[in-house]
């Protein structure tokens, strides 16, 4: 990631609240273009809040939300988003190569192109699927139909990629796999992953977003940067706080420098 990379996402002191339970308060980060970013803290701390956030599925009480330049709602097209849990009719006959093809959606009716072939066979390859593209997605394992949904992410282009707990319920091989195609992307596509794998920030992400209650009020969560930084090659990787004097007590297999 370049120091000086513009900035596609920025939250400045965004509260959000859902009736009487502050959730976020003075939440405050920034993600650079091409940069790889983990957003992480305990089940409940408002990580998922976060991604409605900038999904614009919500929007804040107060503070401001800058997505490319634009609001949220502007900006949101250009992202592909990846969720947990998605539901399906596993009685429906559709194929690896046509759940990827579906990112090629366009709100205009048009035809399926050359343009959205080589896109789909891109992404295909991408996320090593092209032994599985005409294998019914029913017939796939838990990893392989996740690898699958980022494939399908990865088509329609997008400037910018979230998964939400990406290696959940996910066999080795998988994951494996999947570690492999994101460091490929790493620097070309923006990526924020929400995730509770500590060896997913300490082997791709740049920067840790930890959600969490800090200063004497508690009454939201802030968001505190960290930098991840190599010491002696990637040998050993410790957290530099680049925001506030907080730790990042949710990583315990990082040190905290």
């Amino acid at each position: 990631m370049r120091r000086d990379a513009p900035v596609i996402l920025e939250f400045n002191k965004v509260d959000f609240a859902y009736g009487p339970v502050q959730v976020l308060e003075g939440a405050s980060f920034h993600i650079h273009d091409g940069e790889f970013v983990a957003l992480v803290g305990p089940n409940g701390a408002g990580k998922s809040t976060i991604l409605k956030l900038i999904l614009a599925l919500e929007s804040p009480n107060k503070g401001s939300i800058r997505l490319f330049n634009s609001s949220a709602q502007a900006g949101r097209e250009k992202i592909g988003y990846v969720p947990q849990h998605i539901s399906y009719d596993p009685a429906f006959p559709i194929s690896v190569e046509e759940v990827v093809r579906i990112g090629r959606i366009s709100p205009l009716s048009r035809r399926y192109s050359a343009e959205d072939r080589q896109a789909v066979d891109r992404a295909l390859e991408t996320m090593d699927l092209q032994d599985l593209a005409k294998r019914p997605y029913r017939a796939l394992s838990g990893g392989q139909r996740r690898r699958v949904l980022v494939a399908r992410a990865l088509s329609a282009n997008p400037k910018m990629l979230i998964l939400d707990e990406p290696t959940s319920n996910m066999d080795a091989e998988s994951e494996q796999r999947l570690f492999s195609a994101l460091g490929l992307l790493k620097g070309e596509t923006t990526i924020l992953i929400v995730t509770h794998d500590t060896g997913f920030v300490s082997s791709l992400t740049d920067r840790a977003l930890c959600v969490g209650e800090y200063g004497p009020l508690k009454r939201g969560r802030k968001v505190v940067q960290h930098e991840v930084v190599a010491v002696n090659g990637d040998s050993l990787k410790v957290l530099h706080n680049t925001t506030l004097s907080h730790d990042c007590g949710y990583l315990k297999g990082l040190t905290n420098g």
